[in-house]
């Protein structure tokens, strides 16, 4: 379970030289860590500027497909029409997909400023820091990932077959 904050917390000092203001952590360094380090301050930080790069990369994506929307050209050649068609189409969809990235980034970065960053929000366990460095916007430990998408089959599967 996340644990909670202990009475000593502001008397013990985070691992010397680990502060976010002194040493930012390697991905190597943050794997080695033992996990009773878990989500401290230096791992915290970690995480934020992985989000901040991811939500910065993004929004400059961002941009460019907005040129590419708004940019009207017309093609005599009914295939070139059809070809600017679907790149428009599939522009629509990235930014559709990015922008839904996007909210899960900021509401990653709010996690980490309330320090809620990195435990399941359905069981309070650790997500894990192999799991967060795959997928830093998961809010769910791999389990209950895991269970949500064998009940999503499982239901997908019985609607189908009841449509038959």
């Amino acid at each position: 379970m996340k644990k909670s904050a202990s009475p000593n917390a502001a008397a013990k000092p985070i691992a010397a030289g680990k502060s976010s203001a002194k040493h930012a952590l390697s991905e190597a360094e943050l794997r080695g860590m033992p996990a009773a380090d878990y989500m401290n301050e230096a791992q915290l930080d970690f995480f934020r500027r992985r989000l901040i790069g991811m939500r910065e990369e993004m929004l400059s994506r961002e941009q460019g497909s907005k040129e590419r929307l708004h940019h009207n050209e017309t093609h005599a050649d009914p295939a070139d029409r059809a070809t600017a068609e679907e790149e428009h189409f599939l522009d629509l969809r990235l930014r559709e997909r990015e922008s839904l990235l996007l909210r899960k980034i900021d509401e990653s970065l709010r996690l980490i400023h309330s320090k809620d960053y990195g435990y399941c929000a359905k069981t309070g366990e650790p997500i894990g820091i192999p799991r967060l460095l795959v997928r830093p916007t998961a809010t769910v430990c791999i389990d209950v990932k895991d269970r949500d998408e064998k009940l999503a089959t499982h239901s997908f599967s019985a609607q189908h077959a009841s449509r038959r």
